[in-house]
This record gives C-alpha cells, structure tokens and sequence, in this order.
C-alpha cells in the first residue's frame, strides 16, 4: 500500500509538471510523456547499485561515447577552474565517476534524508577519487580554494534552494526558486562553467556524456539575470532528452507571495454507488 502510494505521487508529480511544462501537447502527447518519463525514472532507481558500488572501471566501461570533453581538457591547460553545470538530465551520476577519475574535483554535498543512506552516498561519489564537502559557508569555502587551485566542480542547478535562499527567474515561463550560487562562484573564481548531462541510451547500451560550452550571462553579477539564464541552459537540456528530466521533482513547490501553490492535491472522486 505504501509503495502504491508513492508511485502514485511520482505520478502526479510528473503529470503536474510536464503539463505545467509543456501547455502546447495534446492530452496523447502529455500521456506518451509522462509514461516515458515514469520509465526513466524506474530506470534511474535501478542504476543506483552499480552508480554507488561498482568497481569504477567497471561503471566507465557503460560510458560508450564522451562529448566535448575538449572543453575540459582546453581549460585544464589553461589552469582555469571548471564548474560543470549539471542538471537532473539521465545517469547524472555517473559524472561525477568519469570526471574525478581524470582530474581533482571538489563536490559539495548535502546529506540525504534518509541517514542510513549517508555513508553509502559519500562511498559512492568518493570511490574514484572526489573530494566531497558538506553543503554550508565551510563547503562554498572549500569550492572557491579548488577553483582557484584549477579543479573541477560540480553543480547541480536545478532543485528549490529553500525559501529565502534563492532568487525567482523564469523556467519554461513559470517563475522558480533559483540558486545564485553559480553566478557567484564564476564571478569570483574566473573560472570556466560547461553544461553537462549523462544521456541513457536505450536497450541498456549505456551512457553517453556530453559537455556543452555554457552562455557568459551564468556569471552576470544581477542574481536575477544570472538565475534566468541558468534555467534557460537547464530547459535547453530538459528539452533535449524531455524524458530523461526528473519531471518527478517538486520544481515550483515554492512560490512569489501571492502566487497560489501548484502541487495541491486532487479532491477524492465520488463515487455514488457508496
């Protein structure tokens, strides 16, 4: 009954979103969506045993294609910093693995939930050689140093920074709670940003990472200008694998005063023959 329950949230969620998202498909467009999306998602569940516990050369050997991955290597010759903007797209994970294998990367990291899980997590993202920092002023602090020593690190940019922590900026129209964490550390680090995304191939072939070269306006020191332009690279994303997006998220659960909340539950159908 619990797992019922949670499968029919995710559910709710996903529509929600996609129908929020994308206005202009038909009811049979919307529907294909989201039980795409709902597969993806299973799949994602599924990949989190080999993400967190393979042998690392046994997970990069799922890495069928990279890329872009000049982008990274050009930056590392300059000595410049690298901050990869990486949205909630595919095996995002697995990232993280292939790029600390390469080259030192400091990422920031918040304990989960769920504290059985923290240990696991931290094994996970730190096997191949990432340093992990908490998610506080100490942690911002150790992300500047490795910028400025040249490393690499990750940001994922796409989830509601809490109530006060962010700045509102459109993304696919609707106004959400955006960090303004990257604007600030590009604009102090000079470091270089780069988007990118693992995509899930089909039929279990594997990943294919892509590193896109990311728009100057990340780093424009207006927050709201530079929280607009991050959404917009996070859409651009989103619409390019629309099914491999965590559409499952709560992305708008917080709102501009006044706005009205856009998650409420659904009245109970009524059933008269009760």
């Amino acid at each position: 009954m619990l797992f019922n329950s949670y499968s029919n949230e995710l559910s709710r969620i996903t529509r929600r979103n996609i129908e929020l998202c994308f206005p202009e498909l038909t009811k049979q467009q919307t529907n294909e969506l989201v039980r795409e999306s709902l597969m993806q998602t299973g799949m994602a569940a599924v990949e989190c045993g080999g993400m967190w516990l393979w042998p690392v050369d046994r997970l990069l050997e799922k890495v069928r294609n990279v890329s872009g991955s000049d982008l990274v290597i050009n930056a590392k010759r300059e000595g410049r910093g690298v901050i990869l903007l990486s949205p909630h797209v595919g095996a995002w994970e697995v990232i993280g693995i292939y790029c600390s294998k390469r080259w030192p990367m400091t990422i920031m990291y918040r304990p989960p939930k769920m504290k059985g899980l923290d240990n696991l997590l931290r094994y996970g993202r730190e096997r191949a050689g990432a340093k992990i920092v908490p998610a506080d002023a100490g942690g911002v602090r150790a992300l500047y140093k490795a910028l400025s020593q040249g490393e690499l690190t990750a940001i994922l940019p796409d989830q509601d920074p809490g109530r006060g922590a962010g700045v509102f900026a459109p993304f696919f129209g609707i106004q959400a709670n955006t960090m303004s964490l990257l604007s600030r550390l590009a604009d102090k680090s000079n470091a270089i940003i780069l988007t990118t995304y693992a995509e899930r191939l089909p039929k279990g072939q594997g990943y294919h990472i892509h590193f896109l070269p990311a728009p100057e306006c990340l780093a424009d020191k207006d927050p709201v200008l530079a929280a607009t332009c991050l959404n917009r690279v996070v859409e651009e994303c989103a619409r390019a694998l629309p099914s491999q997006y965590q559409w499952a998220y709560r992305r708008f659960k917080n709102r501009p005063e006044g706005e009205a909340k856009l998650y409420n539950r659904e009245p109970p159908v009524r059933n008269d023959n009760e």
